[in-house]
């Protein structure tokens, strides 16, 4: 920086004084932020961090001629976005190809010895998060994107800055792209789930959902506080060193990038061995429930990239790595207590209480146990030791209560014979899935949840009213029903514990936005037995009104493909019912949407059945869902033989799985968009 005429000598000497105290306040900080985050060896206390810290956020303040993007204290900035850039991968991010036991393994081990004498493996932990890469340019961090489609990708840079081990500067001027996998660690998992519990919000199912959701925040700010981290598990390509020099060897990048500033992957070992390579899952396997984040496998990949480059790559995954999954993690516990719950259909649900156990990421201490012919067809009985797992990694299930180990002071479950809410009568519903069920429609278990689901995402979507609020809204008679929200007003709601007028403000004008929701979420947010979301949208697509389907006949609602004679009865039952179209009356009466806007519908997708799983690129669950049904198709919520093809995003879970053993066809967002694109010039053409 030159000094203007008017500026004396000694101010000259100041402001260099300045910019110096300030370049090396950033040098220290970025030195000690790798100390703690990337290395686990800190040298100076988080007090002492924070005073340089914020010593650094006053001179930047005094001082904006000296801005720095990369300075550590630019890591959250700038206003949320409205959406997020789409970014084209220069190098493709492939999948890998999964293997499920070690003879598979040993299979791929066997294919690569036919092409490649005494390869080297490098054999390192799944992360089970999400995909992103980074760019570098002369050493600055200028852009991160999640995976994608491979090929496609979204631009989070502003949320990846958030992420306090990704170098903002590496410290010599290299240009290169690295790839690495977001997670958010099981601490601070928790401590999310906690926050959430308390204030009424739904759980987050497990790590590496709540860190696919916290990286596509449009608030950098939200982002930030959900305190990611990532493993870098790849050099994509660039220059690791100034001269030039290309790396020989996965082991050398890796190795190259930690001396960078970079939080490489942990636990990997690199061996020609086949035996090793299996005792070191095996160990791994062992021990991932004492890691601090979450992993799902193990990948194998050849060492030398010549060799990798020899392979070559196949059709969408590399030919020279696998990925080995775990198999569901198991645990066994004590069975300490069952409970009963009511849902908003009046079904009564037995709910294994469990001495607490720590259970794929999380903490386990509730599992469903479905019906009572569960419970006797598996002998589950108070106090006994049970094997739990979960379903999907998401869903904690009872798998088998060890009768070798019953003790005497065990006993027998049995279902009440009275609601344990409102006190009335329940009966048995054999027809219903061996149910039992309250016969009160009044009941307060019932319209609590009846409520909840109305206000649920993909219902009525009312941010903001979790099972808490509706209960304190119950309990204070400001409702009694779904109706009754609309009739809030900010005055009444902010006087509820805990509320305050922002708060309020804030859930009225979420009751305000879901009149515009449509007929189709509307007809599920209404809770008709059997009736989801496809079927909601199959009833708005064949009656466009909510007063027409009042009227419905068994007769016509058969005529709806795929549409059954028990869901007809019981649309018929449900509107038979005063109460029910009083309530519907009220509800068109407060404004709601209850006629179908939907366009007319092109029969592309006719007869075929369509189950998304994982994160989109560039459109949410939803929007996907509405394009595959306004082209005729259906999006169910499971995989079968039945189902015609898999959309599968980041981080695609349990469904991909089945259909890969069931051999159901697995495409992508961009080949979904293709197919409709195709079929729409088609018919123009």
């Amino acid at each position: 920086m030159g000094c203007v005429l008017e500026q004396t000598v000694e101010d000259c000497e100041n402001m260099r004084e300045i910019q110096e105290k300030i370049e090396k306040l950033r040098r220290e900080l970025l030195y000690h932020a790798k100390r703690y985050y990337v290395e686990d060896a800190p040298e100076i206390s988080d007090y002492e961090y924070d005073m340089m810290y914020a010593e650094l956020l006053r001179l930047e303040g005094e001082h904006p001629e000296f801005f720095d993007p990369s300075s550590p204290t630019q890591r959250v900035g700038g206003a949320p976005l409205e959406k997020f850039e789409k970014v084209v991968h220069t190098v493709r991010m492939d999948s890998l190809s999964d293997v499920f036991s070690f003879e598979e393994l040993r299979e791929f081990l066997e294919r690569v010895l036919q092409s490649v004498p005494s390869p080297l493996y490098s054999v390192e932990p799944k992360i089970d998060g999400l995909s992103v890469s980074l760019r570098y340019e002369n050493g600055v961090f200028v852009q991160g994107a999640t995976r994608g489609d491979g090929e496609v990708g979204e631009d989070v840079t502003q949320n990846l800055r958030t992420i306090l081990s990704i170098p903002m500067k590496l410290p010599e001027p290299l240009t290169l792209t690295v790839r690495g996998e977001v997670y958010m660690p099981r601490l601070v998992f928790e401590k999310l789930n906690r926050a959430r519990e308390a204030t009424g919000q739904a759980l987050l199912a497990n790590p590496r959902n709540a860190a696919a959701g916290s990286l596509r925040q449009l608030d950098p700010k939200i982002a930030a506080e959900r305190k990611l981290d990532v493993f870098i598990f790849n050099f994509q390509e660039g220059s690791l060193y100034t001269d030039g020099r290309a790396p020989t060897s996965h082991a050398e990048t890796l190795d190259r990038l930690f001396e960078l500033g970079f939080h490489t992957l942990e636990h990997r070992i690199t061996t020609g061995d086949a035996d090793e390579i299996l005792s070191h899952i095996t160990h791994i396997g062992e021990i991932r429930d004492e890691l601090a984040y979450d992993i799902d496998g193990m990948v194998i990949k050849i060492d030398s990239l010549d060799t990798r480059t020899l392979l070559g790559e196949g059709t969408n995954t590399p030919k020279w790595a696998v990925a080995y999954k775990f198999p569901p993690e198991q645990k066994q516990t004590r069975l300490e207590d069952i409970t009963v719950a009511v849902g908003r259909t009046g079904v009564l649900t037995p709910t294994a209480v469990l001495s607490p156990v720590r259970l794929a990421g999380t903490t386990v201490s509730r599992a469903t146990l479905h019906n009572l012919e569960f419970i006797r067809e598996k002998d589950i009985r108070i106090g006994d030791i049970v094997t739990v797992q979960k379903a999907g990694d998401i869903i904690p299930a009872v798998v088998k209560s060890h009768k070798e180990l019953r003790g005497e002071d065990v006993r027998e479950f049995s279902m009440p014979s009275h609601c344990p809410s409102c006190g009335e009568p329940v009966f048995y519903d054999a027809d219903e899935g061996a149910a039992t069920r309250c016969t009160n429609n009044r009941c307060p278990a019932q319209i609590a949840r009846a409520i909840e689901h109305f206000a649920s995402k993909n219902a009525m979507n009312i941010e903001g009213l979790g099972p808490q609020l509706v209960e304190a809204l119950l309990e204070d008679g400001l409702i009694e029903d779904a109706a009754d929200l609309y009739t809030l007003d900010v005055a009444r709601v902010a006087k509820i514990d805990r509320m305050g007028e922002k708060s309020a403000k804030n859930l009225i004008e979420a009751i305000e936005n879901s009149k515009g929701a449509g007929l189709e979420r509307l007809i599920f947010a209404l809770g008709i037995r059997n009736v989801g979301e496809v079927a909601g949208a199959a009833l708005a697509a064949r009656f466009g009104t909510l007063e027409a389907l009042q009227s419905a006949t068994v007769e016509e609602l058969c005529s709806i493909p795929d549409f059954g004679e028990i869901t007809a009865l019981c649309v018929v039952n449900f509107f038979s019912h005063p109460q029910n179209t009083e309530l519907c009356r009220r509800l068109s009466a407060a404004g709601l949407v209850t006629a179908s806007t939907a366009k007319p519908t092109e029969d592309f997708f006719g007869g075929l059945t369509f189950v998304l799983t994982g994160t989109l690129p560039t459109m949410t669950r939803d929007e996907a869902e509405a394009l595959i049904r306004a082209a005729g198709g259906k999006a169910v919520g499971s995989v079968s033989k039945k189902t015609s093809f898999v959309v599968a995003g980041e981080a695609a879970g349990s469904k991909l799985v089945k259909a890969q053993a069931l051999g159901v066809p697995v495409i992508d967002e961009a080949r979904l968009l293709r197919m409709i694109h195709d079929k729409t010039a088609e018919v123009k053409g």
